[in-house]
Parts: C-alpha cells; structure tokens; sequence
C-alpha cells in the first residue's frame, strides 16, 4: 500500500475501539462504587450490633429503645432519628430494612451466652427490605439487590 492511503487509520481505530474501552473503565467504576457501598452496609451492621452487646436485653422496658436507637444507628449512623439525607448506605432508606434478632441463654459447650443478630437487606430479592443498588449505566453492570448482611455477637448479662 501507498503511504497516501494510510492516513486516518489512527483515527478509525480510536474511534472502534473508544466505546468499548469506555464501558469497560465506566464497569470498572460501577463495580467499585457497589463494594463502596457494600462495605458500608457491613459497616452499618456492625455498629448497630455493637451498640445493642453493650446494653441489658433482658429489661424489657429498654430493649424497644436500644433497638429503635440500634436501627438508626444502621440507617444513618447516628443515635437519632435520621433525614433522607442522613442516610449512610443510599440503598438502604428504612427501618424495616433493619432487622434485630435477641437469642438470650443460647447453651453452648462452656455454659450460656446471650446473642442478638442485626440484619440489614432481604435475601429476596424482590422484597421491598432487599437493599437495591443503583447503577449509573445501565448498560455496564445494570442495578441489582445486595444479600442480606447479618453480623451476630454475645452481649453481656452483667
């Protein structure tokens, strides 16, 4: 071939190979952004679980408090009630998505040991309480639904 037919290659195979690059790096993007917020959606557990090993379950009269202060903890990440722009997870929007789960006296090998188990999102999902993420490109790796998160620790009875 002449030299004089060459000119513009460059640019034709920028131009085929632009788009699909582009998606990828934006996929890239998305796929980070998603365990951004995943790793705050544990975050958020843990915290709340957190909050609740340190109070008494037993008493009745303050286990609905600790739990209601516990769910805010995981919504928001403050001890009251949360704004829409509070939110620590943009996925996860309402209490009813928070779980609490107290298992007092669980017999274990070296005794008993009292357990509460936080748990944020919905395994369905197609449940109103999944925690969804949404994608900017829908075209990348489109919106999906978290697993549920569930962290369990001993709270003391002392």
């Amino acid at each position: 071939m002449k030299p004089q037919r060459q000119k513009g290659v460059a640019a034709v195979e920028l131009a085929l190979i632009l788009v699909p690059m582009l998606v990828l790096c934006f996929s890239v993007v998305e796929v980070g952004r998603a365990l951004y917020y995943y790793d705050g959606l544990v975050k958020a557990t843990r915290g709340a679980v957190r909050y609740l090993t340190q109070k008494n379950l037993n008493d009745s009269a303050s286990y609905g408090a600790a739990v209601g202060v516990a769910k805010s903890l995981a919504l928001c990440g403050k001890q009251t009630t949360c704004a829409a722009t509070d939110l620590s997870v943009p996925g996860l929007v309402n209490v009813s998505q928070v779980t609490v789960t107290n298992y007092p006296n669980v017999p274990t090998g070296e005794g008993t040991a009292s357990l509460v188990s936080v748990k944020i999102g919905d395994d369905d999902k197609n449940s109103p309480n999944a925690v969804k993420f949404k994608t900017f490109l829908p075209y990348s790796i489109g919106d999906f639904s978290f697993s549920a998160v569930t962290i369990t620790m001993a709270w003391s009875t002392t």
